[in-house]
């Protein structure tokens, strides 16, 4: 057919038609030797068709990117913006804790990504009636985290923006919404969003050897599908005690020591 190309075939059916089941394109100017972007055979590299048709290599930009990268991301304080408050048995999360580097440590997104969480979140736990100090009484409390993302629309607040509750594709986020901001009583649900990374342990510490004045952390990794736009990652967790009377009175700071956040940029559009 006249305009079209065979390569081992004598009827293309395309512009440029290459005939076999394992035939291939050798163009040197991609190759490793000749392309600083080509970062060898174990590496994500692609190959991509850039606005005037050519075949090219993106670089690291372009495939994977590290957008966060935080030894300590949450303010080491102790104090109300830290403070989770402790529902019984009723549902839902608290927000808290305030990144260290805002807005720094916020990131944008310059197209479709896959975005990898992976954080260490420190938190300690304390009475709230009688004598101040640590839990030694043995009794199980369970304590679970997850990590969320807002919108920045205020580069002096990142609670400002609203919640992100759902995927690039309209998706709840990990099944949600979730209930990310519980008035106190834990019954009413102030605010959604899309929880990620959850994890959770049960505190049943001692005083034996000081164990009960040692911070603990949870740590969390997972994944969401994210589009362009500008985020901020935030904290939001529970504190699940049996009953909220007596050694039940307890009260939880979140980000109270060492905090790591790690997010990474799969950009697949």
């Amino acid at each position: 057919m006249v305009g079209q190309v065979g390569i081992n075939t004598t009827s293309p059916q395309q512009t440029l038609h290459m005939e076999g089941a394992t035939s291939k394109a050798l163009i040197d100017g991609l190759n490793a030797t000749n392309n600083t972007n080509n970062l060898g055979a174990g590496s994500s590299t692609r190959v991509y068709v850039n606005a005037d048709g050519d075949l090219v290599l993106g670089d690291y930009t372009e495939t994977i990117e590290m957008l966060v990268n935080s030894e300590n991301y949450l303010d080491d304080v102790e104090d109300p913006t830290s403070l989770i408050n402790q529902t019984g048995t009723a549902f839902g999360y608290d927000p808290a804790g305030v990144p260290t580097n805002f807005p720094a440590e916020s990131f944008t997104l310059t197209k479709n990504a896959i975005v990898e969480v992976n954080y260490s979140l420190s938190w300690s736990v304390y009475k709230t009636s009688g004598a101040n100090g640590r839990i030694d009484d043995t009794h199980a409390r369970v304590i679970q985290t997850g990590l969320y993302f807002r919108q920045v629309t205020d580069p002096g607040d990142p609670y400002a923006g609203p919640a992100v509750v759902n995927d690039v594709d309209g998706n709840p986020i990990n099944g949600g919404p979730w209930c990310i901001d519980v008035n106190a009583s834990g019954t009413i649900c102030q605010e959604i969003g899309g929880l990620i990374g959850l994890n959770g342990q049960i505190y049943v510490n001692s005083d034996s050897r000081n164990g009960a004045y040692r911070n603990f952390v949870n740590v969390g990794t997972d994944y969401v599908k994210l589009g362009p736009g500008t985020y901020v990652a935030l904290f939001a967790a529970q504190l699940a005690v049996g009953s909220t009377t007596g050694t039940g009175a307890v009260k939880m700071y979140l980000g109270s020591g060492v905090d790591d956040l790690q997010i990474i940029a799969h950009y697949y559009e």
